[in-house]
């Protein structure tokens, strides 16, 4: 095997990753990408409505070092985005949904204010590339438990918040 092989194989495993699309345009450099919780009250549990997001995003790092995100609350502070080895071989890489994703992409981020339920403080980041150049962030934590009857009860340490995204020129402010 040469020198180049291997360089070559790494080349070929990041493509295969990647899917078809250049996702280049996506990393943030100096800047990063913001925006608020999306309003609507069936998708949003966990999170005050005011919650803004922030993100940075090395997209020749997503499978070890992607970037970092902060909310406006504190909750999560220049937290890194932390890759999940095995699924880069699994299907689950491969997962799609919705309309206008060009990659979706599956992190675990640990929250810098602990959660009070104390069943851990790290949370599933599923990131969204779109086809408009935003980015779609939703953080996901926990269940609400079920009571005795069949029905829900409280949402305890239940997460769910779904971030839209824009380019912003500067870094994060928080």
């Amino acid at each position: 095997m040469t020198r180049a092989a291997p360089a070559l194989a790494l080349a070929l495993t990041a493509a295969a990753a990647t899917g078809c699309h250049d996702l280049s345009s996506f990393s943030s450099g100096a800047g990063s990408y913001a925006g608020p919780v999306v309003q609507a009250q069936f998708v949003l549990a966990g999170m005050d409505p005011s919650t803004t997001l922030c993100m940075t995003l090395d997209t020749d790092h997503l499978q070890d070092g992607p970037g970092n995100l902060s909310t406006s609350d504190g909750r999560f502070g220049t937290v890194p985005l932390r890759p999940i080895p095995q699924i880069w071989q699994d299907p689950l890489s491969t997962f799609t949904f919705g309309e206008g994703r060009l990659k979706n992409l599956m992190y675990v981020a640990t929250a810098s204010t602990p959660f009070s339920d104390g069943n851990g403080n790290d949370v599933f980041a599923v990131v969204s590339l779109m086809q408009s150049g935003g980015i779609e962030v939703r953080l996901i934590r926990g269940a609400p438990g079920l009571s005795l009857d069949g029905g829900s009860e409280s949402t305890g340490g239940n997460l769910f918040a779904v971030f839209d995204l824009t380019r912003q020129s500067g870094p994060c402010s928080y």
